[in-house]
């Protein structure tokens, strides 16, 4: 018995369901190192970033060019797509996380310089493991965050305008 026939074949979203999703994290990792490399490669990590949030971006627009063919509203219905996928992923891919990172690697930067007699590449390294770790901790929370968000703000937007359609 074949059971390939059976199951419909499930296409494969290069943005989110290979490595280069990882690509949206580069800003992360960039400002959990911040303290031990200069500037100029963490706002590198966020060109890397914003580079995988614009192409997810297009690619969505892409997808729905193709999906809604030559009917009317095809215009309106891409731009929705490239726009929502870009606001979210800008939210929740760089946005949000690297001011969270930033701000949990600059605290326990700070806390350890207070509290301990470590010395300072120590501390800058401990802090670096600490954004590090943070990371898997904050994805899904600031995820679904992000949707609760667009979902009460601006897809309501984009659902008012098919209403009218």
């Amino acid at each position: 018995m074949d059971t390939t026939e059976d199951t419909p074949a499930k296409t494969v979203d290069i943005y989110r369901d290979t490595w280069v999703r990882f690509l949206g994290y580069a800003n992360e990792v960039g400002e959990a190192f911040r303290a031990l490399v200069p500037v100029s490669a963490v706002w590198g990590s966020y060109a890397v970033a914003t580079a995988y949030v614009t192409a997810d971006a297009v690619d969505k627009g892409k997808k729905a060019a193709v999906a809604h063919g030559d009917n009317p509203g095809k215009t309106t219905r891409v731009a929705v797509a490239v726009v929502d996928t870009f606001v979210w992923q800008a939210l929740a891919s760089v946005i949000i996380p690297g001011f969270t990172i930033n701000r949990v690697c600059a605290g326990s930067l700070y806390v350890l310089g207070r509290a301990t007699k470590l010395p300072l590449p120590v501390r800058k390294w401990t802090t670096t493991a600490i954004g590090l770790s943070t990371i898997p901790f904050i994805i899904k929370p600031i995820d679904r965050s992000v949707d609760l968000l667009l979902d009460s703000s601006l897809r309501k937007v984009y659902n008012e305008e098919e209403k009218h359609k």
